[in-house]
């Protein structure tokens, strides 16, 4: 039978790292992240409503605007919507995703696709953004 391996960030496992204080684990993160958590911290109030989400039988995922948030271990386990520009992405928070940002799993751009021109139309019609 296969070992289960268990899921840690720099040798620490969730447990660990939910005991933190958010400056230790902020020493952990790369320096980006870090500056990020010191200078403005996490939203209180965000934290508290996943908080609640975790709670909830069927929890609905939580809208949020922060593209800027940085992924910190209370927020592993739970369903946020990242609003992209136009539409919302829904992202289930892993233990992978810790220290990086929401937005960097809600891609604003869509994918190019190149297609074929058209009778008498430009070479440069020929980049067409992806539908859908």
């Amino acid at each position: 039978m296969a070992e289960v391996r268990k899921v840690t960030f720099r040798g620490k496992t969730i447990e660990e790292l939910q005991a933190l204080s958010l400056q230790d684990f902020a020493k952990l993160c790369t320096s980006r992240a870090r500056r990020a958590l010191l200078k403005n911290g996490v939203d209180k109030k965000l934290i508290k409503k996943l908080e609640g989400q975790k709670k909830n039988p069927k929890p609905k995922s939580i809208k949020t605007h922060k593209r800027d948030l940085v992924v910190v271990p209370a927020m592993v386990g739970t369903k946020v919507s990242v609003y992209k520009g136009k539409d919302w992405e829904q992202i289930d928070v892993t233990t992978r995703m810790l220290g990086h940002y929401l937005g960097e799993f809600a891609l604003t751009r869509k994918k190019l696709q190149h297609g074929k021109a058209g009778i008498g139309a430009t070479k440069s019609s020929t980049a067409v953004t992806a539908r859908g």
